[in-house]
C-alpha cells in the first residue's frame, strides 16, 4: 500500500489555512518591547501596535461589520494604515485601500463598487472624500483620523478613529479566515481606460508574497523600513504583513520628499526602502551635501518602468544597493526579480546597472513565468531578440476582478495571467521587457521600443526625465515622441540637440522626431502618465 493509500489525516493538528495575520501575533509575542512603529515624534512597541489592532477589529465587530464586509481605507503612510492592514481582516472583512490621488468620482465610484460598509478617512483628503461622499445614495459608515504630524484638514465625521479604537477590547479573540483562499483585500487598478478593475487579494498569495519579498531580498531580522512606497499600492508590495513577520520597524511617511527621505535615513538608520524609479531620480537630484548623509548599508528595491541604467549607477554611488523587481497590481505587487549573481560584481558600474535594469527571474513564491506569443502562448526563443508577452501563474495570482467576469476569464486564458508587457527572453531565463503592448512604436513596420529610447535620453547629462510614446504619422505610421523635463541648470538645451544625442546612440528610425519640454504626468505611485502623452503627442 502506498503512501497515498495510508488515508492520514488532514485535521486541525496539521493543516491551518495560511495567513499573514499569524505574523504579528508571534511578533507581539516574542518582540512585545521592541519600537514597531516612528510616526514622527511618536514610537509605538509591537505589543501597543497588535492591541490596537485587536481594538479595531472588536469596535468593527460590534457595529455588524464581518466576513466579507469591505473596509475602505483614504489614508497616507500612516500608523493607521498598517493597522486596518491587520485589523480589518482579523474580523473576516476585505480591505480596500483608496489611491489617495484619485479624484472624487473615481473614489465614489470605488465606494459603490466595493460595496464598502465603512471607510476610514485622514483629514487631508477632506474635501475629495465629501465630494466623493455626496455622489452615493447609500454612504458607508465614516471614521475620521486626526494625525498629529499632519495637524490640518477638517473632519468628514463626527466618530473619530481613536475614539473607534477606544470602544474596541485589546484582547479580542480575532478570527481565523475560514479559507486561506477568502478575500483579504481589494485593490482598484489605475483605470486609464474606462473604469478601474477591483482585483481580488487572498490570504494564501498575501502570506506567500510577503514571505517571497524576504526571501528575495534577504531582509533579516529587524529590518528598518522607510514607507517610501504608497501602502495603497498592492497593499503596499505585502510589506506591512514582510516587515511585521521580520519584527521590523516601520517608519512612516506622509509623502515623498527626498530631503526628508535621506533625513530619515541618517536618524533612524533605515535600512530598507521601496518605490518607484522616480524617487530613485529624486534622490540622485539632491546636492552633493545630502546625498553624502548616507554613511550606512541602505537597500532600495525599484520596480515599475525599467531604470535607466544611468539612474542605477548613480543610486549605487551614493551607496544605495538597487534590487530591480517587477510584478503588477494582479499579482501583489513584485514577484520577479534581478536575482544577483557574485560574478557580476566585477563588472563596470555602467554594466552592472545594465543587467540591473533587467526584469529577471520569478520570486522562489510564484511557480511560473514565460514570454510567449500573445495569441498561440507558445513560448518565443531565448535570444535575447524575440519580442512576446510576459505571462505568469501560481499562488500569487490574484483572485480575479470583482463583479468583472468576462475581464478575469480574458485576463486567466489558456491558464496563465497575460501581463500586457511586452519583453524578451535571454539566454539565462532573465526577463527584459521591451514595452507595454499598448506602448511599443511601429514605424514603417518596424518596432521601437519606447523603454530602449527613454534609456538613451536618460543618458543626456541635461534631462531629468523622460518618456517617450508613439505620434501618428502619415507616411510612417506612427514615429517616437519624446517628452522630457530638464533639469534647472540646463533649460536652455533644445530640441535638436536631443535629437543628434539620440542619433549617435540609436538606428535613425529610432530617433524622436519630436521633442517636447514639459512636465510628465505622473499616477499616485509616480509613474508616468503615457496615455496623457499619447492624447498630447497627436495634438501636437
Amino acid at each position: 500500500m502506498s503512501i497515498f493509500e495510508q488515508g492520514l489525516p488532514r485535521a486541525a493538528v496539521n493543516h491551518i489555512a495560511l495567513s499573514p495575520l499569524s505574523f504579528i501575533e508571534r511578533t507581539a509575542s516574542v518582540y512585545p518591547e521592541r519600537t514597531a512603529i516612528i510616526h514622527g515624534s511618536l514610537r509605538r512597541t509591537w505589543k501597543e501596535t497588535y492591541q490596537r489592532c485587536r481594538r479595531l477589529a472588536s469596535a468593527l465587530a460590534a457595529r455588524g461589520i464581518g466576513r466579507g464586509d469591505t473596509v475602505a481605507v483614504m489614508l497616507p503612510n500612516t500608523p493607521q494604515m498598517i493597522e486596518a492592514h491587520f485589523g480589518v481582516p482579523m474580523i473576516g472583512a476585505v480591505l480596500n485601500t483608496l489611491n489617495v490621488r484619485l479624484d472624487a468620482e473615481a473614489i465614489a465610484f470605488m465606494l459603490q463598487h466595493g460595496e464598502a460598509k465603512v471607510l476610514i478617512t485622514d483629514r487631508e483628503f477632506h474635501d475629495v472624500i465629501h465630494a466623493a461622499l455626496g455622489m452615493l445614495d447609500h454612504p458607508p459608515l465614516v471614521v475620521d483620523v486626526d494625525d498629529p504630524e499632519y495637524g490640518e484638514g477638517q473632519a468628514v465625521s463626527p466618530l473619530d478613529y481613536e475614539a473607534l479604537l477606544a470602544e474596541g477590547d485589546p484582547e479580542f479573540a480575532w478570527q481565523w479566515p475560514q479559507d486561506e483562499w477568502d478575500a483579504i483585500s481589494l485593490n482598484y487598478t489605475s483605470g486609464t481606460t474606462g473604469n478601474p478593475k477591483g482585483v481580488v487579494y487572498h490570504h494564501r498569495g498575501a502570506y506567500l508574497n510577503a514571505l517571497g519579498n524576504q526571501m528575495t531580498w534577504s531582509m533579516g531580522q529587524h529590518p528598518v523600513y522607510l514607507w517610501t512606497l504608497p501602502m495603497f499600492h498592492c497593499n503596499g508590495w505585502c510589506y506591512p504583513w514582510t516587515v511585521t513577520a521580520l519584527a521590523g520597524t516601520h517608519v512612516c511617511l506622509r509623502r515623498v520628499d527626498p530631503q526628508k527621505i535621506l533625513t530619515l535615513i541618517r536618524e533612524h538608520q533605515v535600512s530598507h526602502l521601496c518605490g518607484a524609479p522616480i524617487v530613485l531620480n529624486a534622490l540622485i537630484n539632491m546636492p552633493e551635501s545630502a546625498k553624502a548623509s548616507i554613511d550606512h548599508p541602505v537597500h532600495a528595491m525599484v520596480a515599475g518602468a525599467a531604470p535607466p541604467a544611468k539612474v542605477i549607477g548613480a543610486v549605487e554611488e551614493m551607496g544605495i544597493k538597487v534590487t530591480h523587481v517587477y510584478g503588477l497590481t494582479e499579482v501583489y505587487g513584485p514577484v520577479t526579480v534581478c536575482a544577483w549573481h557574485e560574478e557580476w560584481n566585477e563588472l563596470t558600474l555602467d554594466e552592472r546597472a545594465r543587467i540591473k535594469s533587467r526584469q529577471g527571474v520569478r520570486y522562489p513564491t510564484l511557480e511560473g513565468v514565460m514570454v510567449a506569443d500573445p495569441k498561440t502562448l507558445e513560448p518565443v526563443p531565448r535570444d535575447g531578440l524575440t519580442i512576446g508577452e510576459i505571462f505568469m501563474r501560481g499562488n500569487t495570482v490574484m483572485k480575479g476582478y470583482l463583479k468583472n467576469p468576462t475581464a478575469t476569464e480574458e485576463s486567466f486564458a489558456g491558464g496563465w495571467f497575460h501581463t500586457g508587457d511586452l519583453a524578451v527572453w535571454h539566454p539565462d531565463g532573465y526577463v527584459e521587457i521591451r514595452d507595454r503592448l499598448k506602448d511599443i512604436i511601429i514605424s514603417g513596420g518596424e518596432n521601437i521600443s519606447t523603454i530602449e529610447v527613454e534609456g538613451v535620453l536618460y543618458r543626456h547629462p541635461a534631462v531629468l526625465e523622460a518618456a517617450v510614446v508613439a505620434r501618428a504619422d502619415e507616411r510612417w505610421g506612427e514615429t517616437p515622441c519624446a517628452f522630457i523635463t530638464l533639469k534647472g541648470e540646463h533649460a536652455a538645451v533644445e530640441a535638436q540637440e536631443i535629437m543628434n544625442f539620440c542619433r549617435e546612440h540609436l538606428a535613425g528610425f529610432k530617433v524622436p522626431r519630436t521633442v517636447v519640454f514639459t512636465e510628465l504626468p505622473k499616477t499616485s505611485t509616480g509613474k508616468i502618465q503615457k496615455f496623457v502623452l499619447r492624447d498630447w503627442a497627436n495634438a501636437l
